[in-house]
């Protein structure tokens, strides 16, 4: 190798620890964007050294993005790390698991469409969200319920607890939004959303809008081709199960 893309390599991968992103865009490094879009060797160094600190580099678009690994601890989050971001002092496994439940909600809304692209809305006020989770936990524990009398072995969601510790929250208090009120709880992971680049959280107007890095992440890396491929043929493979229940009953 070069030195001279070496060097780049090492002044990419610096500043994606520092940003977390590079940019077509970004003042006075766009030298760096094009080293690693037209020098191969500089694309091959930087995933390299991201490889060794247990990351990936992806380029969605014109930007290029660092994405720790799920076990890295030290430049992502841990479980615990996020009980103690998003989570009320003494927090329990399923105050943890409502946590993520609201983020998967979130997203969700955001990204149900179908067509040129998967993005269905462009904003989400704060009270329609802490409806939609109430709305879901509720229809979860329900279907839960009646997988249980059907005599299901095992659910997929707790929603039983998930629901517990929602209901547990406060109705909101005028003037604060505390992590003990469901408003608060909900306040503060679209805080902490909001300053992981991946979403525009406007308190004053209680206002969600998404950033383009995550309408990057999920065009390219979460609802791609391939995957969105992958789970039509899941739900294909139970559309023909359901239709030859029916005809065994039937035939009964």
């Amino acid at each position: 190798y070069e030195i001279e893309n070496i060097t780049y390599s090492q002044k990419i991968f610096y500043y994606l620890l520092c940003h977390g992103a590079l940019n077509d865009t970004d003042m006075g490094v766009d030298e760096l964007y094009r080293a690693y879009v037209e020098r191969e060797e500089v694309m091959n160094l930087v995933k390299n050294q991201a490889e060794i600190a247990g990351c990936s580099v992806e380029r969605y678009g014109s930007s290029i993005y660092l994405m720790p690994d799920m076990e890295n601890k030290y430049l992502g989050y841990t479980k615990a790390d996020l009980k103690k971001e998003i989570c009320k002092s003494g927090a329990t496994d399923r105050d943890y698991y409502l946590s993520q439940f609201v983020i998967v909600t979130l997203i969700a809304e955001f990204f149900d469409g179908q067509g040129s692209t998967a993005k269905s809305r462009e904003f989400l006020k704060l009270g329609e969200l802490q409806n939609i989770v109430a709305e879901k936990l509720k229809a979860g524990y329900e279907m839960e319920q009646q997988r249980e009398e059907n005599g299901a072995q095992e659910n997929i969601l707790d929603y039983k607890s998930m629901s517990e510790a929602y209901q547990a929250l406060k109705s909101v208090e005028e003037g604060t939004r505390a992590k003990y009120t469901k408003e608060g709880f909900v306040s503060i992971i679209c805080d902490f959303l909001d300053r992981q680049g991946l979403i525009v959280f406007v308190q004053e107007d209680e206002m969600i809008k998404t950033t383009p890095k995550l309408d990057n992440i999920m065009e390219y890396k979460i609802l791609n081709k391939d995957n969105y491929t992958a789970i039509m043929e899941v739900l294909r493979a139970e559309d023909e199960q359901d239709r030859e229940n029916k005809n065994f009953k039937s035939e009964l």
